[in-house]
């Protein structure tokens, strides 16, 4: 894989989709690129604002300033709506790294080629603090801001979904199915 690089946002423990992508903002279609953009400005809308120090898009903006984005335990419980990692894909997110998540949110992620789910068995939530410069090399990420390194587990067999872009897509590529 490709070198990550950019600024981490920070998220606990059971982040659900609901707070990714809350249901009143799934009215966007996701065929016309001007409609699928607002996925991105209301990503993450749905956190409580006393639980978080910095907001993860400014308003009115369509991207966030974040790159990577680090979870604690449960990522993307709750609904099984695709909308959610593709909402953090408009955002501007490439990776997120957590301690577990749902597993109908890693699926949608990789099927959709929407970002890429990496997990780590540290506690990266008490490591690294929203806005601090990280990059993630094949299983490795370097906090830059702090010069410490921490391993990822491997992307194993879903390496080559996510390279094609998406499940779709490996499946033509590699011959399963035609156009």
């Amino acid at each position: 894989m490709n070198k990550i690089r950019g600024k981490a946002y920070v998220v606990g423990d059971n982040i659900d989709t609901d707070q990714i992508i809350p249901a009143i903002h799934l009215v966007f279609r996701t065929d016309i690129e001007e409609e699928a953009k607002n996925y991105g400005k209301y990503a993450m809308s749905g956190m409580d604002p006393k639980t978080i120090e910095v907001p993860f898009i400014e308003e009115d903006r369509y991207e966030s300033d974040y790159t990577v984005m680090i979870s604690g335990k449960n990522f993307g419980c709750g609904s099984s709506r695709e909308h959610a990692p593709l909402s953090l894909e408009k955002a501007g997110i490439k990776a997120v790294v957590a301690q577990g998540y749902a597993r109908i949110f890693y699926r949608n992620s990789v099927d959709g080629g929407f970002l890429i789910p990496y997990e780590t068995k540290n506690r990266l939530i008490d490591e690294i603090k929203t806005g601090d410069e990280v990059e993630i090399s094949e299983n490795i990420l370097k906090n830059i801001t702090t010069n410490k390194e921490y391993i990822l587990g491997e992307l194993g067999d879903i390496e080559g979904i996510i390279k094609a872009g998406g499940i779709f897509n490996y499946a033509i590529q590699n011959g399963f199915m035609y156009k």
